[in-house]
């Protein structure tokens, strides 16, 4: 499924909520004529029978929307989310509500991957967006 294209990419966890991030990111790729992408990534661990269903479920919500979904196993979900932006045409994540900490997923992604725009979905659906600004030097 890639290409050229510049890429919107929805984060998702393990959770079966995670369709409206998926959901709200299928509408903002459509509407930038950009490709939809999915990601999760997940910590290494020896049994993942737990968020098996979870993991399904938002595959197929991946496939409904047009999009491919990608697992990556890996203890730092920022860095791995960040190299993989970095690797694909990535222009904008959609991802699920910033949770207030220092060392969250989004201030350790925007540190790792500073000119790529942010949009976060509420549970609620009520969407946010953070866009990349350069100021020219005065």
């Amino acid at each position: 499924m890639t290409n050229n294209r510049p890429s919107v990419l929805a984060c998702v966890t393990s959770q079966f909520d995670c369709d409206r991030i998926i959901s709200t990111a299928k509408q903002i790729a459509d509407a930038q004529d950009c490709e939809l992408r999915v990601l999760t990534v997940l910590k290494p661990m020896t049994d993942y029978r737990e968020i098996s269903d979870q993991i399904e479920y938002l595959y197929l919500v991946s496939k409904e929307n047009g999009a491919d979904m990608t697992v990556l196993f890996n203890p730092d979900a920022a860095a791995a989310t960040a190299d993989f932006v970095n690797k694909s045409n990535v222009n904008r994540i959609i991802t699920g509500m910033h949770d207030g900490g220092s060392e969250s997923f989004l201030v350790m992604f925007n540190r790792y991957s500073p000119n790529t725009a942010i949009t976060m979905v509420a549970k609620d659906d009520k969407v946010y967006s953070m866009e990349v600004c350069t100021a020219a030097a005065r």
